[in-house]
């Protein structure tokens, strides 16, 4: 048999296509000729490729090669293609069975001895090859990673001669077993540390529960980045489903997928990251940190200090969730359902409102440092809390402040009402989320005229309601008050502060 077919599947972000290794072996002068919109690393293959099978001992085919990685208008990167074209060659030339890879769909990358090295996202690759009802191998080192998708039989192996041994019959491969991984129960930050800033760490707790996304600002030294630190010990851990979602992500990456499994992600970039590493893209798209921090959080430090162009891309997956890369000729889309953390000083000195030192900074310098941070960017963070200057009384108390373990009770609870609607708060659809508020007409009356006068657009005003269910689930009540109200809006108060030293806002 000339021809031979052999199932693959392509990396292209998180989806893993089909591609379809087809070989084909003709008269003529010996050659490889390699066809499919292959990039440079796929060209490479038949370098690695030649090389293994014949250190492996088996023949190479004097005669023409033509290999077609179909379709043919599907980009193609990386040495995961390197065994299933040797298998086709095997095939092709008479060395192995036609028939022999059946139900079977393979990626490896070949050492030029045959050794088998590992690829990266294998685990999207195994949930396609799941849903494609197919078998998987896999080079021994992406063994762990392919079983986490349950229900797909995955064989591993560490050299192309255990491949074909499998395939002839000789020795058979068992099957993969990998257990249940269990959650990595590091040790987390306790909120018991936090000496003061009561309203703080409400805020933080009213951010956990509803899925929030918050802005601290404050002095230097307050507090803000220890606060923030603490947001991911109060979280639910992560289901099945979404431990996937963030162990797919990290697949992709090429970064180890049982790093702290069943923990909330916590992304901490530097405020000199560009727009690509925020988001994602690349000649070759690629997760940024906002996909890393899926299911998780993303703190952002000295927000101001980021440059304005690369927050302003947060704005669309913030709402959305998602982003989406578009290229010439294809896009990628990445999941993004994160909760933004950010901290930030009132001024370039930091010390605007500060009683321990005085502000140096000019009005104009601490207009443009505010005006960093668009309204539009500030309209979708729904917590804004100042953290002040603690008293020297406070720093000196010696009384522990509440433990994380007990915060993420009441967090756990007021969650487990809000699954019963089908939606964290921060996401419930606005149909649904004026249902559940179900205010009074007085209480509605009195909402608007209290919108009116600090001039609150419609997405402040559909963010309040958002937070003040929150809090009603945090006291167990079962709807929204004018209590409830009144403390939302009093999270917003540090838009107003900015709104007044900034004209632009105003």
């Amino acid at each position: 048999m000339t021809l031979a077919i052999v199932r693959a599947r392509a990396s292209l972000g998180l989806e893993a296509p089909e591609v379809l290794i087809e070989v084909h072996l003709s008269n003529g002068l010996p050659g490889l000729t390699l066809v499919g919109l292959p990039e440079t690393a796929v060209k490479e293959s038949r370098e690695r490729v030649r090389s293994a099978l014949i250190n492996a001992g088996f023949e190479f085919p004097s005669r023409r090669i033509t290999l077609n990685l179909a379709p043919a208008d599907l980009p193609k990167d990386g040495g995961r293609f390197d065994l299933p074209i040797a298998l086709g060659i095997l095939m092709a030339s008479g060395q192995v069975p036609v028939e022999a890879a059946g139900q079977l769909e393979v990626v490896g990358e070949l050492a030029l001895d045959g050794a088998l090295r590992p690829v990266t996202g294998v685990l999207p690759t195994a949930l396609a090859a799941r849903r494609a009802g197919r078998g998987l191998i896999v080079p021994l080192a992406n063994a762990d990673e392919a079983a986490l998708a349950d229900g797909v039989e995955v064989f591993a192996a560490g050299h192309l001669l255990e491949v074909v041994s499998h395939l002839l019959g000789r020795e058979k491969l068992v099957a993969h077993q990998f257990g249940a991984p269990v959650n990595a129960e590091l040790p987390q930050p306790d909120m018991a540390d936090v000496k003061g800033q009561h309203q703080a760490r409400r805020a933080l707790e009213v951010a956990a529960a509803g899925g929030h996304n918050l802005l601290l600002a404050g002095p230097p030294g307050t507090g803000k980045t220890m606060l923030a630190s603490r947001l991911a010990g109060i979280l639910p851990p992560l289901t099945q489903d979404e431990s996937l979602e963030v162990a797919a992500v990290r697949s992709v990456c090429g970064l180890p997928i049982m790093e702290r499994w069943g923990q909330r992600p916590f992304r901490n970039p530097h405020h000199t990251s560009s727009s690509v590493a925020l988001v994602g893209g690349g000649s070759r798209p690629r997760p940024g940190e906002i996909s890393l921090a899926h299911q998780g959080v993303l703190f952002l430090d000295e927000l101001p200090e980021f440059d304005r162009h690369v927050l302003e891309v947060l704005r669309e997956p913030m709402e959305s969730a998602q982003i989406l890369i578009s290229r010439a000729n294809h896009q990628r889309r990445f999941p993004a359902r994160f909760q933004l953390v950010a901290a930030m000083n009132p001024c370039p000195c930091g010390h605007l409102g500060d009683p321990r030192q005085r502000c140096h900074c000019s009005p104009a310098q601490i207009q443009r440092y505010q005006s960093r941070l668009s309204g539009p960017l500030l309209d979708r963070i729904d917590l804004q809390v100042e953290v002040p200057a603690l008293p020297a009384t406070q720093l000196t108390d010696r009384t522990p402040g509440e433990a994380s373990a007990s915060v993420r009770e009441r967090v756990l609870a007021a969650r487990r009402r809000q699954q019963a609607r089908g939606h964290l708060n921060a996401h419930l659809p606005g149909s649904e989320l004026e249902a559940a508020c179900a205010l009074s007409s007085d209480e509605r009356q009195w909402f608007a005229s209290v919108l009116d006068r600090l001039n609150l657009s419609a997405r402040a005003y559909h963010r309040v309601l958002r937070v003040a269910l929150t809090l009603a689930d945090l006291s167990g009540e079962t709807r929204v008050g004018k209590a409830q109200l009144m403390e939302a809006i009093g999270y917003r108060q540090l838009d107003r502060m900015l709104k007044a030293n900034d004209p632009m806002r105003a």
